[in-house]
């Protein structure tokens, strides 16, 4: 298993690796960055997502020194001194060719050092810490949840398999399943906060204004009032894949001959069912813990977190996205795909340790 790792941690290099330099060649061909935002800005071309996001204020905060003294001297004018372009592009990193600026670039991220974002003034790392909270409150509920509701209705379907009540649950995951999460969350927006109908949940942010206001008891009442309907919007797809698992899982183990034995020897059905299928049918689900969790952190909550204007990290990479801000858009794009390969490594584990029978080295990477 050791040998396992090791090539595991090894191959990770070169994964990292590609999928930077794959993002970093799109950016490059990928039109209005942000010297040509700051340029539109001066020129009165139009405003910059930034602009809109900080409601008109200054589109580089502390850092725009060059931009402030083009701002006051080039206003009104048709063109722009080379000099300011060649300051803007110094500014921002651009005055250096590709491959040195992507070799910086994965030189600092191996020390976590992302840089500081173009348009806020602030430390990549430090955005991401305070942003991670809201993304992992969102994730945390819809793994529980999915969870609760998978395991139990799975078994279910699995002991009725072929009955009504199999054919109608069914029909009801796949459709929920089907349906985009953002599109029921508009529609839960539309009946039940203030859209048309009710106005019974609030419509933006995960806590009231006045919360710290607020006792403790009156806290969590408040944070559930907020997070209720992005849950429910995430959730409505989030245990369909692991329900059709945890059922074919259990139909699986339920057809084996050590079934046929204990039921034979006069076992009760419950008994049966969760003495000895249970342990074993589960051993899927659960391996699949760690991969179930970074999904439901990482997926969904873009368009979910942008509905209901909760401040996380899906909110975070969308404004990045559109404002142009690539050390954000770097900086998330790294420490999502590292997650991902480190989970996948400890859901390999995880296999192993719960069934001893799986061995990882006889197989090749």
């Amino acid at each position: 298993m050791g040998a396992y790792i090791f090539r595991r941690l090894l191959l990770m290099i070169p994964t990292i690796v590609g999928i930077m330099g794959i993002s970093f060649l799109v950016v490059q061909f990928a039109p209005g960055g942000p010297v040509e935002q700051v340029v539109a800005q001066l020129t009165g071309q139009g405003d910059s997502a930034s602009d809109r996001l900080t409601g008109g204020g200054d589109l580089m905060g502390g850092q725009d020194f060059a931009a402030q003294e083009a701002n006051s001297k080039y206003r009104g004018a048709q063109g722009l001194d080379p000099e300011l372009i060649k300051k803007l592009e110094k500014q921002f990193g651009f005055d250096k060719p590709p491959l040195t600026r992507f070799l910086d670039m994965m030189g600092n991220y191996i020390r976590f050092d992302f840089g500081e974002s173009f348009f806020r003034n602030t430390k990549v790392i430090d955005l991401i810490i305070d942003k991670m909270p809201v993304s992992i409150s969102l994730g945390i509920w819809i793994l529980l949840i999915s969870y609760m509701i998978s395991i139990p209705l799975g078994i279910r379907k699995a002991v009725k398999d072929g009955s009504a009540f199999d054919v109608w649950t069914s029909g009801i995951i796949i459709i929920g399943y089907a349906v985009p999460s953002f599109l029921f969350g508009i529609l839960l927006i539309v009946l039940f906060a203030g859209g048309s109908f009710f106005d019974w949940f609030p419509l933006r942010g995960l806590v009231s204004d006045n919360f710290a206001e607020l006792s403790w008891w009156q806290k969590i009442v408040d944070y559930f009032w907020h997070i209720t309907l992005p849950l429910i919007a995430l959730s409505l797809s989030a245990f369909a894949t692991t329900t059709l698992l945890t059922k074919n899982s259990f139909l699986d183990e339920i057809r084996k001959q050590y079934v046929v034995t204990a039921r034979a020897k006069g076992l009760t059905e419950g008994r049966v069912l969760y003495g000895h299928v249970f342990r074993n049918a589960m051993l899927i689900v659960i391996a699949g813990f760690p991969g179930a969790f970074i999904s439901a952190f990482f997926t969904g909550s873009l368009l979910i977190e942008n509905i209901f204007s909760l401040d996380g990290l899906g909110r975070l990479g969308y404004l990045a996205v559109v404002n142009r801000d690539y050390p954000i858009v770097f900086g998330t794009l790294y420490i999502f795909s590292l997650l991902g390969l480190v989970v996948g490594l400890v859901s390999d584990l995880l296999y192993t340790w719960i069934d001893p029978r799986i061995d990882f080295e006889k197989r090749e990477v």
